[in-house]
């Protein structure tokens, strides 16, 4: 049966969201999955609350979710990536459907990024995969 997922991007960092849109996209289409919805929210915060709003809906069996979260000056990157990532688990465990996540960070200097970008957007929907494939 085709599984049915989810994409939601923090695009804060919109050239690099892009990116990891497109790989996310083809990954899926690689294994099988069906993206039936692509959310955009501004930033790494919105995540999870757009994360619940589209696994609310009776037709989606899972997420992807991406986004950065860069070291700043100060530890609000290493507080808000805690807070996301688990409000994220929580929301996996609430709703009985798998969320991949594919955010950069907490901590991450922006020269790291380029080169994790596919990798995690790959990482995030193999996530999903398996936990849809494997129940």
């Amino acid at each position: 049966m085709l599984k049915r997922i989810g994409l939601v991007l923090a695009t804060f960092h919109h050239a690099e969201m892009a990116t990891m849109r497109e790989e996310a996209e083809r990954i899926a289409n690689d294994l099988g999955l069906e993206i039936v919805t692509v959310v955009s929210v501004p930033g790494a915060m919105e995540l999870p609350l757009s994360a619940k709003r589209v696994l609310l809906h009776q037709e989606i069996d899972g997420l992807a979710v991406l986004g950065i979260i860069e070291r700043g000056e100060t530890g609000h990157g290493l507080a808000m990536g805690h807070a996301v990532i688990g409000s994220l688990i929580n929301l996996q465990l609430e709703l009985m459907k798998p969320i991949g996540v594919g955010v950069l960070g907490p901590e991450i200097f922006p020269s790291q990024i380029p080169a994790r970008l596919r990798p995690h957007a790959r990482a995030a929907v193999e996530a999903v995969h398996h936990m849809l494939t494997t129940e």
